[in-house]
């Protein structure tokens, strides 16, 4: 395949079962650093989850060595071109989860809701007694959603649990629930059907392979991603922009984190307000922070707060 630009930043997840998951941490993390691919990825027993950002040769040849192997040779990989790197390191770590759910005995390869391609997704979510449900976490879904969708006020993917009452009373409608890759569905469209959900779907690959794949229509907004580009285009059909800035109003998908540290929440800030603000969410937090606005509201790990695309939210 031909690219048009000398980078590129690829995301991919596999549910397979990885044995002596750490030792696999270990050789994996040396194979990156030899390639001399950046990102972050997620080891478990379960599977891996991953962004990486290279030089197109780079990129293709770690996806051809990792489909190589039977484990992941199904592995299904969303591209974006990009005009810079979109990660600086490489981490890969290991995890009790690939995407931190807290959600018990819930296994994707033995259950989890039917795939929709985008073109299936485009026609299922037309019909009636159907309900599309946005499974990300606030700051991702305010800048950026599909129209109608219904969103959960969750912080966190774990604190789906808790939220479960807003969706009971969906419960006898056909649910397709989408996220930005779709790692978060599997489990999540699993353990509706765990709690008596009878149809339930998944957008394939979601946001990022629909942006691909069916045009982005119908996303109003921009999609937030795990990596240093913060915020991407997907709708190149009917496109609008959800999103304003915290302080004025503005509409703005400029995506920051607050300049105190131990606040560190993710907002849509105008880049007027950034600087009259000082990068900060609030007066307090304008009055208490040590940390320095540096224009981007993109800032390096602290012993306090984790960085602007934490472990934490290592979702796609």
């Amino acid at each position: 395949m031909s690219w048009n630009t000398p980078y590129l930043a690829v995301a991919f997840y596999k549910y397979v079962p990885i044995e002596e998951a750490e030792v696999f941490v270990v050789k994996h993390l040396k194979y990156c650093q030899r390639l001399g691919i950046f990102g972050r990825i997620i080891v478990a027993d379960e599977g891996l989850n991953g962004q990486l950002s290279g030089t197109i040769a780079q990129c293709e040849q770690y996806m051809a060595n990792l489909v190589a192997d039977e484990r992941f040779k199904t592995t299904d990989f969303k591209i974006d071109e990009t005009d810079r790197l979109a990660f600086s390191k490489i981490h890969v770590r290991y995890k009790p989860e690939i995407v931190h759910s807290g959600l018990q005995g819930i296994d994707p390869a033995h259950k989890t809701g039917i795939h929709l391609s985008a073109d299936e997704f485009k026609e299922l979510k037309k019909k009636e007694n159907v309900v599309v449900v946005d499974m990300r976490s606030n700051y991702e879904h305010h800048v950026g959603h599909f129209k109608n969708a219904i969103t959960l006020d969750i912080e966190n993917f774990r604190d789906l649990p808790e939220r479960m009452n807003e969706l009971e009373p969906f419960k006898d409608k056909t649910v397709i629930t989408y996220c930005t890759g779709g790692i978060k569905c599997e489990k999540a469209s699993a353990y509706l059907l765990e709690n008596g959900f009878k149809d339930v779907y998944q957008l394939d690959g979601g946001i990022l392979k629909y942006a691909k794949e069916g045009g982005g229509e119908d996303f109003e907004g921009k999609c937030y991603v795990f990596d240093g580009r913060v915020v991407v285009d997907v709708n190149t059909v009917n496109p609008i922009l959800v999103s304003t800035c915290i302080h004025c109003g503005t509409p703005s998908a400029r995506m920051i984190n607050c300049v105190n540290e131990l606040c560190n929440n993710q907002i849509v800030m105008c880049e007027a307000c950034g600087w009259e603000w000082n990068g900060a969410c609030s007066a307090e937090c304008k009055e208490v922070t040590t940390r320095a606005y540096d224009g981007t509201g993109y800032y390096t790990k602290s012993s306090h707060q984790s960085t602007v695309i934490s472990d934490s939210k290592f979702e796609t």
